[in-house]
């Protein structure tokens, strides 16, 4: 067993910088921040597809514990695709367009919505059982998806991007899911630097695709978005997702799961500090019915599957998601 120091270490390091991103993404694309951004989706396209590359071509020269390379094929490449398209175009990407209009506290929020979704697939496709405490859990976080959604509430929130963020949420789960028995190659960092240059890809094209690409105005961007940018990429795209992948093997999974309670939190503070966001009463109710209703179902369900789980708006792709 590795060291205490360096497990918490690693551990804290999840805590803040996957709790970070979500504010590092509203800098990037400029919201309220007093200085024009980058356009959303294509920040969030080169940011996985310049992650990935440096994380594949560090990861793929590295030998494995049996001394064998990884060769990934097209099958495996396809299924890393499928991934990353579902993560990151339709999790991450939904994620940053919704940032433009909710504050970073609430997405963080409304994205521990994951496990209740991956739970939610495997009851349809017969796989996974739960029992009478996970299926409150489900009731409960959707109670207060529902509460924050609800353009009738009280309390200004942009029911748009709420609905946004639980489209990811649900894109998030079904990636996360289809993973446990995709064709992917044996090492995880391997399978997280091919899955965000594919999704990377994907939300590149989209970008294009749609205009936002068009939209960049190189000259126009504040110098707080390009640090933004590269924060994300160096710290939310690479360092979190190599000390989880290095958690997953060296502390408790229980210890290791912590990080889907205390990212929001963080998010939560950061927000109030740098952008001065302010949590309406409705907001607190509805994050406090999601967090509870994510702790009954992640409590009710066995570690294997715990394991399984995508995590922040970075893009923790080692059998887990960000944003």
């Amino acid at each position: 067993m590795p060291p205490k120091y360096r497990v918490w270490f690693a551990l804290v390091t999840v805590y803040v910088v996957w709790g970070s991103t979500y504010l590092g993404i509203r800098y990037a694309i400029g919201a309220d921040t007093g200085q024009p951004g980058l356009p959303p989706l294509l920040m969030a396209g080169t940011r996985f597809m310049l992650a990935g590359a440096l994380l594949y071509a560090w990861a793929i020269r590295r030998p494995a514990a049996d001394g064998q390379p990884d060769r990934p094929t097209r099958r495996q490449w396809a299924a890393c695709a499928v991934i990353g398209t579902l993560l990151l175009l339709g999790g991450n990407g939904l994620v940053t367009l919704a940032e433009r209009h909710v504050a970073s506290g609430i997405a963080a929020v409304i994205i521990a919505l994951v496990p209740i979704w991956t739970a939610v697939i495997g009851l349809a496709f017969g796989s996974d059982r739960l029992p009478r405490i996970g299926v409150a859990g489900l009731a409960i976080g959707f109670a207060g998806a529902f509460v924050l959604a609800n353009p009738a509430g009280a309390g200004h929130l942009a029911p748009g991007g709420v609905l946004l963020l639980i489209v990811a949420t649900l894109c998030w789960a079904s990636g996360s899911y289809y993973s446990r028995t995709a064709p992917v190659p044996r090492r995880p960092l391997v399978m997280t630097g091919m899955e965000m240059l594919a999704g990377g890809a994907a939300m590149t094209l989209a970008s294009v695709l749609s205009g936002d690409a068009f939209t960049l105005d190189l000259g126009n961007v504040g110098w707080k978005a390009w640090v933004a940018y590269a924060y994300l990429v160096v710290f939310g795209s690479m360092l979190a997702f190599t000390a989880y992948a290095w958690l997953l093997r060296n502390a408790r999974l229980s210890l290791v799961t912590t990080y889907a309670y205390v990212n929001p939190a963080v998010a939560v503070l950061l927000g109030a500090l740098f952008l001065g966001e302010h949590l309406t009463t409705r907001a607190l109710v509805a994050s406090a019915l999601i967090l509870a209703g994510v702790g009954l179902v992640v409590s009710s369900r066995p570690p294997a599957e715990v394991a399984q789980e995508p995590g922040p708006a970075v893009g923790p792709l080692v059998e887990v998601s960000e944003a």
